[in-house]
């Protein structure tokens, strides 16, 4: 019986289950999800109000997709449509406006196609503007006036049709000019670097040329040096009568530098036919010349050749009396020091006298005739002989002209915008160049050229008639006294000018290093160095020594 009782019991409860237990339960859970969707409607309706569309922007965060969803639920479709042609016109004024900005970069400031993306630009922005768009579309509270809709959208589309047409005709003429501007900017900025090397690499090989270099110095010493220790061995000798002889072949070379000139000597003597009548007078400034003579009487000039070494001082008539450039350089030296702090690099050769020597030939050699006159980075390759056997025609000066085209014209080396200049010359004249010349001493004298250079000199006092060196006055001293030589007796360039043509080397009577390039220095063109070096003295127990990298 009382296991009957227990089993009914627990039949009556389906095995455990308990239905009171099961339905609370389900109570609970569907009031839980009443209390959690009445407060979400509550946070809804009482926070964040929804203002115009052009007044704030929906939150991101939260229950943000909620409030979306039930917003377009009970917004007015009308204005939905209006968000629409207004982004529409807004993302269109900005494609205008940066087609406009490509239009200015590309200069084209004054250009139709500027105006018009102006204009239409303009045109967008004042649709909105319209007293009857913006009171009824954009400041209203209330329901939208579809018709007026309809006109707005309408001038829209108008608008963005022809703003996409003109974006189509002119895109890939933009693009392609941006492409453009681009590169040119790109080539303009190159260029200004490279123009910038230029200078440095300029100015630093210009230093390079105006600086003693070491090998050389050390050669004047051990010159010095020489004499001082052994003085019996290099005394004076006799003046030999050859050297006024006018019957000889005779060279002025002025110069410092003591294996240039050497060089200079040993190739016209190698070269030459007849090497007993030629004679060199070499001048020099004071402090090399006792090297310049001890290299000359421990390395005999060869093949019975005459030599002469003088210094500047020994020719009493160069004072500042006489010579404008002395009167000049003492008048600067008393003068005080400007307050002018900008520095000015000018190459010393241009106010050197021993670099002017050349236009007082007559004064200086007084029982000659005709004289032949060297520079000292010059090298001679043929026999020079020929250059006395030609006419000059009466002129004073034979030498090779450099112009061609319009360039080394006297315009590239004068001042023609000071009327003494202009009056005088012809801008278009051809300019010559020094390294070898042979002058007629007599026409020289008769012409009166040098009180001709000192005038012009006193002229050029402050600079303005040219700006530096001896060409220019040269070319004044010498205008139309001068003789055109054909160039193979002189070949310039190989100082500067890497693409010489070998063949005009080799056939060359004369080659000149003019330039800043010198053979001597480490700058110098390896292409053109040997024709320098063979004529270098290398057994010679100093020019070893100084290590001149031969």
């Amino acid at each position: 019986m009382a296991v009957a009782v227990r089993g009914s019991r627990g039949a009556s409860n389906f095995g455990g289950f308990n239905p009171r237990n099961f339905f609370s339960y389900r109570i609970f859970i569907s009031a839980l999800f009443s209390l959690l969707f009445i407060a979400t409607l509550s946070v809804i309706f009482t926070t964040n109000p929804s203002t115009p569309h052009h007044d704030s922007a929906l939150p991101t965060t939260g229950n943000a997709y909620v409030r979306r969803t039930f917003l377009t639920l009970n917004s007015d479709p009308l204005k939905t449509r209006l968000d629409l042609i207004y982004k529409q016109a807004s993302d269109h004024i900005t494609l205008v406006n940066a087609y406009a900005a490509y239009a200015r970069k590309l200069k084209l400031e004054m250009s139709k196609q500027l105006k018009m993306f102006d204009d239409l630009a303009q045109n967008f922005s004042d649709i909105q503007m319209k007293p009857n768009y913006r009171g009824t579309l954009f400041e209203s509270t209330g329901p939208l006036d579809e018709d007026v809709l309809r006109q707005f959208e309408k001038e829209v589309k108008d608008r963005v049709k022809t703003a996409r047409m003109m974006i189509v005709e002119s895109k890939e003429n933009y693009d392609n000019q941006l492409k453009i501007q681009k590169l040119k900017d790109t080539i303009f900025a190159v260029n200004e670097l490279l123009v910038k090397a230029k200078k440095n690499g300029a100015f630093a090989s210009s230093i390079a040329a105006r600086s003693i270099p070491k090998s050389l110095h050390c050669l004047s010493m051990r010159l010095v040096e020489e004499k001082i220790s052994h003085p019996e061995k290099y005394t004076d000798d006799e003046p030999k009568a050859e050297f006024e002889d006018p019957s000889l072949y005779h060279y002025a070379i002025f110069s410092d530098n003591i294996i240039a000139v050497s060089v200079v000597v040993r190739s016209v003597v190698k070269n030459a036919e007849e090497p007993w009548k030629h004679v060199f007078h070499i001048v020099t400034d004071r402090m090399n010349l006792a090297a310049m003579k001890v290299w000359f009487k421990m390395r005999p000039v060869e093949r019975g050749a005459h030599i002469e070494i003088k210094a500047v001082g020994d020719f009493i008539f160069l004072n500042s009396s006489y010579v404008p450039l002395l009167r000049q350089q003492e008048l600067a030296n008393s003068q005080k020091p400007s307050s002018d702090n900008t520095v000015k690099f000018k190459n010393p050769k241009d106010t050197s006298l021993l670099n002017h020597l050349r236009f007082y030939l007559p004064e200086m050699f007084p029982k000659l005739q005709k004289i032949i006159f060297l520079e000292d980075d010059v090298v001679v390759q043929k026999d020079l002989t020929g250059l006395w056997k030609i006419d000059l025609d009466g002129r004073v000066n034979g030498a090779v002209e450099t112009c061609f085209g319009s360039f080394h014209r006297f315009a590239h080396y004068l001042n023609f915008s000071n009327p003494l200049i202009k009056e005088k010359f012809n801008a278009k004249a051809c300019a010559w160049s020094y390294g070898i010349n042979i002058f007629d001493l007599d026409a020289w004298r008769s012409e009166k050229c040098t009180e001709e250079y000192n005038y012009w000199q006193n002229l050029n006092e402050d600079g303005s008639l040219w700006s530096g060196g001896t060409l220019p006055p040269g070319l004044i001293t010498f205008y139309s006294k001068t003789k055109s030589l054909d160039r193979s007796w002189h070949v310039l360039g190989l100082g500067y000018n890497p693409s010489i043509s070998m063949d005009a080397i080799s056939n060359a009577a004369v080659i000149h290093y003019n330039g800043n390039m010198k053979p001597w220095l480490d700058i110098a063109m390896n292409q053109y160095k040997g024709f320098w070096t063979k004529y270098v003295d290398s057994d010679m127990e100093f020019v070893q020594v100084c290590n001149f990298g031969l």
